[in-house]
């Protein structure tokens, strides 16, 4: 069995090699039905587990989106759940913020420890909006229809209108509405960090749509995905192009191998996240995110204090 495991030369990185999409399939099946990717949790594996900790681990994580996304934004498309409006803002606003997210983590947060402070914050701020919200119940708790799933007939995303003021849209029965200014600046915070983090733009922004605007997570994840699948592009290939012109004294070219291994799982996982997401309570999406965010965030939290 000597033969199934594969040394990667640019991460270093020795692994089974059914791991890696194992891995991203499991993971990938339960966030993208709260519209992320699975990268912000690959990434802890990949640094903890495979002991990949060079920044270039950020610009893998993105080459998984590029390959195991398209899958989940296709299912959503076909049945009718994204919200057009919405997905736009994410990839405007999310764009900017991934390049200067990128060029932060190459210059400015190098140093494993410090990275992993990072991310355990991040993290632990995305499972309290979620907590809260859980808590708080809302208008996702009414759509579940406390534990049965979404009604076939109104799946569907219908009576988009957008305008510089308001974009509106119905779902189940109910119009949901938002600010595009106030999405299109959250969206480039949330790029930065997601820079930063090598998840895309758009990989950690569902929570914050959920918690904050109050959107239904059945409606906001296809828009997440689709935007964290064209910032990961532009941000891995940000990556490559630092690394080819020298620009940082360390190597921060992905691992396109191994991004690529992980995205095969990531695709599978996606999109049958993707299809089953609308007969599983949008609590209960919710709570597994919010108790998988809280662990890792932990993790790297304590371990940073305790080293």
């Amino acid at each position: 069995m000597d033969f199934l495991w594969v040394h990667f030369p640019v991460s270093g990185v020795d692994s089974f090699i059914l791991f890696p999409p194992l891995v991203a399939f499991i993971v990938s099946f339960f966030t993208s039905m709260g519209g992320v990717s699975g990268a912000f949790l690959l990434l802890p594996y990949q640094m903890s587990v495979l002991g990949y900790v060079t920044p270039s681990v950020s610009a893998t994580n993105q080459v998984f989106n590029i390959v195991g996304i398209p899958s989940g934004v296709y299912s959503y498309i076909r049945e009718g759940r994204m919200v057009w409006p919405l997905t736009w803002a994410v990839i405007i606003g999310t764009l900017p913020g991934v390049f200067i997210g990128a060029w932060i983590r190459i210059f400015y947060l190098p140093d494993p420890k410090s990275f992993k402070l990072f991310a355990g914050i991040v993290l632990l701020y995305i499972g309290i909006r979620l907590a809260k919200d859980i808590i708080r119940g809302g208008r996702d708790a009414a759509l579940a229809g406390k534990g049965k799933k979404v009604p076939e007939g109104g799946v569907c995303v219908t009576d988009s209108k957008f305008s510089l003021r308001c974009v509106e849209y119905k779902f189940a029965g109910q119009t949901y509405a938002f600010s595009p200014w106030g999405v299109l600046f959250l969206c480039f915070i949330v790029g930065v960090v997601g820079g930063v983090y090598g998840v895309g733009g758009g990989a950690i922004v569902a929570p914050f749509f959920v918690a904050i605007y109050k959107m239904p997570v059945y409606t906001v994840a296809g828009a997440a995905l689709m935007g964290t699948f064209l910032t990961s592009v532009a941000g891995a290939l940000f990556y490559q192009v630092l690394d080819f012109t020298s620009l940082s004294k360390i190597a921060v070219a992905p691992d396109w191998a191994l991004g690529f291994l992980f995205g095969i799982g990531g695709f599978g996982g996606m999109y049958l996240g993707a299809r089953c997401q609308k007969y599983v309570p949008a609590r209960a999406i919710k709570g597994i995110l919010a108790l998988i965010i809280a662990a890792t965030s932990a993790n790297y939290i304590v371990g940073f204090f305790a080293s």
